[in-house]
């Protein structure tokens, strides 16, 4: 199987919806998976989402498949921390404090058990990883992959060689690719991001019964290049 993971476009956040950009940014994806073709698309239940994977429905005349999990909603409740000004709240990757806390030595220590370190108890945040992983297991066991948690494995219930799109976000995204992983969030979501469309490719090859998931190629943008659209990440820096 190959799992395509993809952001949405350039969004509005209020009301939720995408910029003109972030439209054209949908269909550039969707012409690019089009090329190699889907069984299934699935999406998450915010319209920013469901508006980035239209045109790739439409393409290839698949409907797609809503996934609640998947609304970033509920990883903004469960995986975000305070500002160090009191002004709200942010991501854990993106509060300085809180990515330098996720690079030393004591928290890496702790593994799986990131969320014990005193910094991080003072959150709900092993509630949080463990909805994610739970729904993420039971997404891909659906998908004919049993998670074999923590090892990295995952034993192969339905062999096949579908192609599978989940367009969705990147705050819920970067704690779905740690639990599909097995990499403990804070070292994931502080060394990887994605962009606005990035299309990450993961392969599930059967190696005689079970799975090692392999990432091809992380939050790519080739389809914006291709189609002559910017390729800013996330809209202020140009690489």
């Amino acid at each position: 199987m190959i799992l395509y993971y993809i952001r949405h476009g350039d969004p509005i956040y209020n009301p939720d919806s995408l910029t003109p950009l972030g439209s054209r940014q949908a269909e550039a994806v969707s012409k690019r998976l089009s090329l190699y073709g889907l069984d299934e698309i699935y999406c998450s239940t915010s319209n920013r989402a469901i508006l980035t994977a239209q045109p790739a429905c439409e393409l290839l005349k698949i409907q797609p498949q809503l996934l609640d999990f998947a609304n970033e909603k509920y990883a903004w409740r469960e995986l975000t921390v305070d500002k160090e000004d009191g002004s709200g709240k942010t991501w854990i990757f993106q509060s300085p404090k809180h990515i330098s806390l996720s690079c030393e030595r004591e928290v890496r220590d702790l593994g799986d058990r990131w969320f014990d370190h005193p910094e991080f108890a003072k959150y709900d945040f092993e509630k949080g990883i463990e909805r994610v992983y739970s729904e993420t297991d039971r997404f891909l066991a659906d998908l004919g992959y049993a998670h074999m948690r923590y090892t990295g494995k995952y034993t192969v219930t339905k062999k096949n060689d579908r192609r599978v799109a989940l367009f969705a976000h990147q705050g819920f995204g970067l704690a779905f690719l740690s639990c599909l992983l097995d990499i403990p969030y804070p070292t994931f979501c502080t060394h990887f991001d994605m962009g606005h469309t990035g299309m990450t490719v993961i392969e599930f090859a059967d190696l005689g019964g079970y799975s090692v998931p392999k990432i091809l190629t992380y939050s790519s943008d080739s389809h914006l290049y291709r189609e002559g659209l910017p390729t800013k990440y996330n809209n202020y820096l140009y690489f």
